[in-house]
């Protein structure tokens, strides 16, 4: 894989190869202070099932080494929860990788999901068959589903990060989910197009939609010809990474209030703000202006830079 190829020529400092190594490091968390009168054990049992399928499972065809695995960190926060042990619950996810020479952690996810839904018995395994999403057991397999949902999406970004559409794979199977989600009457939110605008099926179409392609171009220049190459030429990299502000301004008025472009920069905001601020401040204002009018949730952050 590209990503192996890239850690020979040094990007990654003192590997240990472990061969067919799973691609994930995700450590989860869940919430259940909202849960009244249950027993706790559960919940332990939960974030250990949920840990254990994201990170023993293997989601590509790919060997990865220690330092190639994606962190991750989940927060389930559990709302709700009825007789016949479904829960409702928020996803945080947090994801990042490792920039060229570096001992940063760049994030690739800053996401909360509110449209979890989903039974849990606690010992039963969590199962999830890339090719049978749903059936009988839909609210049982809508929990494997997210999961796999979001690993995917994961999964393409670091690839994409790497290499220019590298993530296509893995967003197809994204989709693939979706379009084979559990459904169980109208109870499972978050797959469809009539759930709203900012959901998990218009993330996806999003990102595989021509219409958004040059949102993953920025993906990549961001990340390969900005961040990684911040060693070797630190002006050149910041130069790149400055240059995509007007590519994702033109993506946001053609497509405005996108999940995509709010997506990304729940993640990239500091990035963005630190790289301006590394100009005099009378050059800021032409990239402060754009990205506020994109990031409206960080505008203050922009408007910062100019004073």
């Amino acid at each position: 894989m590209l990503k192996s190829i890239i850690s020979t020529l040094g990007i990654f400092c003192c590997l240990v190869s472990i061969g067919n190594a799973q691609e994930l490091n995700a450590k989860v968390k869940v919430l259940s202070t909202a849960i009244a009168n249950a027993d706790k054990s559960i919940f332990t049992t939960m974030e250990k099932a949920i840990t254990d399928f994201l990170n023993t499972r293997k989601w590509t065809d790919d060997e990865y080494t220690v330092n190639e695995k994606i962190d991750i960190n989940i927060l389930i926060n559990l709302t709700g929860k009825t007789n016949d042990d479904v829960y409702n619950a928020t996803i945080n996810i947090q994801a990042s990788r490792p920039v060229f020479n570096t001992g940063y952690m760049s994030p690739l996810v800053s996401y909360l999901d509110k449209d979890v839904v989903f039974r849990y018995s606690q010992f039963t395994p969590l199962q999830f068959d890339d090719s049978r999403v749903g059936g009988s057991e839909a609210m049982s397999a809508n929990l494997t589903a997210i999961l796999a949902y979001y690993s995917y999406l994961i999964l393409g970004l670091d690839y994409d990060s790497f290499s220019p559409d590298g993530g296509t794979l893995y967003f197809n199977k994204a989709r693939n989910i979706v379009n084979n989600a559990p459904e169980q009457g109208k109870s499972i939110p978050g797959w469809k197009a009539v759930d709203g605008t900012k959901n998990r099926y218009w993330l996806i179409d999003q990102i595989l939609n021509p219409r958004f392609i040059e949102v993953r171009n920025v993906w990549y220049t961001f990340h390969r010809k900005g961040l990684d190459n911040m060693y070797n030429n630190p002006q050149q990299a910041n130069r790149e990474i400055l240059s995509t502000i007007a590519l994702l301004s033109k993506v946001n008025r053609e497509n405005p209030s996108s999940i995509l472009i709010q997506f990304l920069f729940n993640a990239k905001s500091d990035e963005y703000a630190k790289a301006v601020s590394l100009l005099p401040r009378e050059e800021r204002a032409q990239y402060t202006a754009p990205l506020g009018q994109m990031d409206i949730p960080n505008l203050a952050k922009y408007q910062q830079l100019n004073k």
